[in-house]
């Protein structure tokens, strides 16, 4: 069971509750990366600030997690405009959630199949 905390933010009929086992400031770049996968590249980015305000929490978290998509290139800030989802972004954060599920959420889903003794043709003919 994962521990949360009572804190939620609402972004774009998103509701994320936070939790404890990972940093806030990673729970709030997911939230932004799932933003520019739903925009796409080029999508404007809610402010530091904006953002700080809506989730409750401190804007030096939030400058944290854009740092770190900054930093790979992911987001870009245009000088007195605002944050913006850098060009390709789309593209790369398909191929890291890919890589991602595949490896690390994949073999989990697969291992609950197994236990359950279903098999794909079980779950396409349920979907």
């Amino acid at each position: 069971m994962v521990n949360t905390v009572d804190l939620r933010l609402c972004w774009h009929h998103t509701t994320v509750m936070f939790s404890t086992d990972r940093p806030i400031y990673r729970q709030i770049r997911d939230v932004i990366v799932e933003r520019i996968l739903t925009l796409g590249d080029g999508a404007m980015l809610p402010s530091v600030r904006a953002l700080a305000a809506e989730a409750g929490v401190n804007p030096l978290t939030v400058a944290k997690a854009y740092q770190d998509l900054q930093t790979t290139g992911l987001v870009r800030a245009r000088k007195g405009v605002g944050l913006f989802a850098a060009e390709g972004a789309m593209n790369s954060l398909l191929t890291q959630e890919r890589e991602h599920f595949l490896t690390d959420e994949w073999p989990r889903v697969m291992a609950r199949i197994n236990r359950l003794g279903l098999d794909a043709a079980d779950l396409l003919e349920q979907a």
